[in-house]
C-alpha cells in the first residue's frame, strides 16, 4: 500500500514540474503545501481559512487537471522517451551521433 502512495506522489510531482504554470496560484499553493511541505489537509485548510473538504476537493481537481494535461499534451511521456534515446546512444562511437545527442541535451 505504501508503494502505491509513493508512486502516486511521484507521479503527481513529476506532472506538476511540467504543468505547474497551467495551474492557478491557489492550486499551486495547495499542491506545494500537500506534496512538498507535507502539510495535512487540516493544516492547509487552517492556513487558507477554508474547510478540510475544500482542500481535499481542490487537490483532487488539481490531480485530475494534471492527468488531463498529460493525457492531451504528453510532455512527460515525450521527455521520458527522449531521455531513453539519449541513454541508448550517448556512448555511441559515431561522432555525428554524439554531436546530435549533445545538441539534444542542450535544448531547454
Amino acid at each position: 500500500m505504501m508503494n502505491k502512495v509513493l508512486e502516486k506522489k511521484e507521479h503527481y510531482t513529476i506532472l506538476f514540474d511540467f504543468y505547474e504554470k497551467l495551474l492557478t496560484e491557489k492550486q499551486r499553493e495547495y499542491f506545494k503545501s500537500y506534496y512538498f511541505d507535507d502539510l495535512s489537509l487540516a493544516e492547509i485548510a487552517n492556513i487558507n481559512s477554508v474547510s478540510r473538504n475544500a482542500v481535499f476537493d481542490g487537490l483532487k481537481k488539481i490531480c485530475e487537471l494534471l492527468d488531463y494535461y498529460e493525457e492531451n499534451l504528453k510532455l512527460v511521456f515525450k521527455y521520458e522517451k527522449m531521455n531513453n534515446l539519449i541513454r541508448k546512444y550517448e556512448n555511441d562511437s559515431n561522432l555525428k551521433i554524439k554531436q546530435i545527442i549533445e545538441e539534444i541535451k542542450n535544448i531547454e
